[in-house]
């Protein structure tokens, strides 16, 4: 069973925009309940992430702008892009860490990155802490929510009663900041028009 069950996390971490987080957990909870290493899950969900990154970081370096384009239609998609891209130069490396915690924002990042042409010397190193501090915090939610019920589907339902209203509260604050950008470039425009009116 722990072979199968490290295997469909590898699996399911490995496949942009699967379901990482629930299955993440739910390991997390099995660690808790003593049948499997949560070491063993962090590890491998990590290298699983990584991988991930690097695969999406290549997309991006030769189809970047087109695949962008066609995950336009997702508004957390958006969201993501908008979000980091207005910070990737700011703050560098450090966007993609922070952005695994926003709704697709790990696909994105690695993306973005491809697109922007990073050298892989400054793109490993961010995509590798960034995945293992992601996978530590998903994993210990499952493993502290199995812990504190002592029952696996309890433990479950907890854990992933939280990462929701985690996950809700990020989408809410990067929404905001898209929908609050929108309104300042619409403000811009219009300002914009009424002085050539003007003149």
């Amino acid at each position: 069973m722990t072979v199968t069950a490290l295997l469909t996390l590898f699996l399911v971490g490995l496949i942009p925009l699967a379901p990482t987080e629930p299955v993440l957990v739910g390991m997390g909870v099995l660690a808790a309940s003593g049948k499997v290493s949560l070491v063993e899950v962090i590890i491998v969900a990590a290298i699983a992430c990584t991988l991930s990154d690097h695969l999406l970081y290549a997309v991006g370096r030769f189809a970047g702008v087109r695949v962008m384009q066609r995950l336009s239609s997702r508004p957390s998609v958006v969201a993501a892009n908008d979000w980091l891209s207005t910070r990737v130069t700011k703050w560098g490396s450090a966007v993609l860490v922070v952005g695994r915690w926003l709704p697709a924002g790990g696909t994105i990042g690695a993306l973005l990155t491809g697109t922007l042409r990073w050298r892989l010397h400054r793109f490993t190193p961010a995509s590798v802490f960034g995945a293992t501090l992601w996978s530590t915090y998903v994993a210990l939610i499952g493993y502290l929510g199995g812990a504190i019920t002592g029952q696996p589907l309890a433990g479950l339902l907890l854990s992933l009663g939280v990462a929701v209203v985690l996950g809700l509260v990020s989408s809410l604050v990067v929404q905001r900041a898209h929908h609050h950008k929108l309104a300042r470039t619409a403000h811009s425009a219009a300002m914009g028009d009424e002085s050539l009116m003007a003149n």
